[in-house]
């Protein structure tokens, strides 16, 4: 096998193309790059309704910029769409020729023993400790714990994106892992227009928060924390509902009352662009992260940008950004409003964090660091 020649399988994800959370973003930057650099890449995708709703379903592709892309049988039910595409892709990929399989999430690992009984090398991906979710049941936890110990097992290598996991693998099982964040694209900042045209929203006149809408992102303290402040600003809430059924409801009855709280639902393409290019703030309120690719975005386009204070925020922040105590809603609602009453540090922010952000995490290193695994568990490096 000649290094350019490696083939290289992925499962885990919901699909790709696709920005239904953190880890499609992940495989569709890894996949291509790989595939860019002439390696043999195969993504395997889950059947089944995009997460936010059957009206943002894009057809089938067999191929993505040089990607294959296979999908896999799912039963599209909640709660069992991950567990059976991942045992699809497993039996899938185990009888393929591949010389990597590798695995993005916690719960897929839970089928890494399939690939590994015909000899394959396995690398996970741990995205974020996923059984401390606030979303899942019983028996999700349980499962998604399951794959933990399996990738600590089985999993020839394991990756990390932050030294609180590497720590959590490290003090729990005893395991090395391998330290590799993910990384970001310099993107071009676009003036606001679609915004205006159907939300009214103008250049620094709103708040922004941009994710999927779970308990664990913390949009409850947010709107609380807003709506207990003077500004004439808005509050942009912009995402998807995924899996937390209820959640989204929750939020906007919370919401309701103060005209100034606007709920987009998901957003990509040109309207994402917009909402990030034109915020005055990005608050980013979470519990619990993996490595928070928003906040990676966010800082990207140039943003002040303020966040809960759990490490795996506060070291992508580095000095380039603001923190709040974690669920602490007074603590958050005072920041808003020092942030609202002083725009001139919100343009110091504004000025630095587009340059370090993207100097410091870029997709190329992650991609090189990546394929110095694969190398190195076939015994090519």
């Amino acid at each position: 096998m000649s290094e350019k020649k490696m083939k290289i399988a992925m499962l885990g994800h919901k699909r790709i193309p696709s920005r239904e959370g953190g880890v499609e973003i992940v495989v569709g930057e890894l996949a291509t790059r790989m595939s860019q650099l002439g390696y043999d890449v195969t993504c395997f995708n889950r059947k089944g309704h995009h997460v936010s709703g059957a009206e943002f379903d894009a057809g089938a592709l067999k191929m993505y910029q040089g990607v294959r892309l296979k999908s896999v049988w799912t039963l599209d039910k909640k709660g069992l769409a991950a567990m059976t595409s991942s045992f699809s892709a497993a039996i899938a990929a185990a009888f393929g020729r591949y010389d990597v399989v590798h695995f993005h999430a916690e719960g897929p690992c839970a089928m890494m023993w399939i690939p590994k009984l015909l000899g394959k090398k396995c690398i996970a991906t741990i995205h974020g400790l996923d059984h401390q979710r606030a979303k899942w049941g019983k028996f999700a936890s349980w499962y998604i714990r399951t794959g933990e110990k399996c990738a600590v097992r089985l999993a020839d290598e394991i990756i990390v994106l932050s030294q609180n996991v590497q720590n959590y693998f490290k003090d729990t099982y005893g395991r090395e892992t391998q330290f590799i964040p993910n990384g970001v694209t310099r993107p071009v900042v676009a003036v606001a227009d679609e915004i205006t045209k159907q939300y009214g929203l103008q250049k620094d006149d709103y708040i922004l928060f941009l994710g999927r809408l779970v308990p664990e992102k913390g949009v409850h303290y947010l709107i609380e924390a807003f709506k207990g402040i003077d500004t004439n600003k808005k509050l942009v809430i912009a995402g998807g509902a995924s899996d937390s059924s209820g959640y989204d409801c929750e939020l906007k009855a919370l919401a309701q009352n103060d005209e100034r709280i606007v709920f987009t639902g998901f957003v990509q393409g040109k309207m994402l662009e917009e909402l990030y290019s034109n915020a005055y703030v990005y608050v980013l309120p979470s519990d619990l992260e993996g490595m928070p690719l928003s906040l990676l975005e966010a800082m990207s386009y140039g943003n002040c940008c303020l966040t809960s204070d759990i490490p795996e925020c506060k070291s992508v922040l580095g000095d380039f950004g603001i923190t709040f105590s974690q669920k602490d809603i007074r603590d958050l609602a005072d920041k808003l409003e020092q942030l609202c009453s002083q725009p001139s540090v919100v343009e110091q922010y504004k000025q630095t964090a587009a340059n370090y952000i993207c100097e410091v995490y870029g997709w190329d290193d992650v991609v090189n660091k990546t394929i110095a695994l694969y190398k190195k568990v076939n015994n090519l490096a």
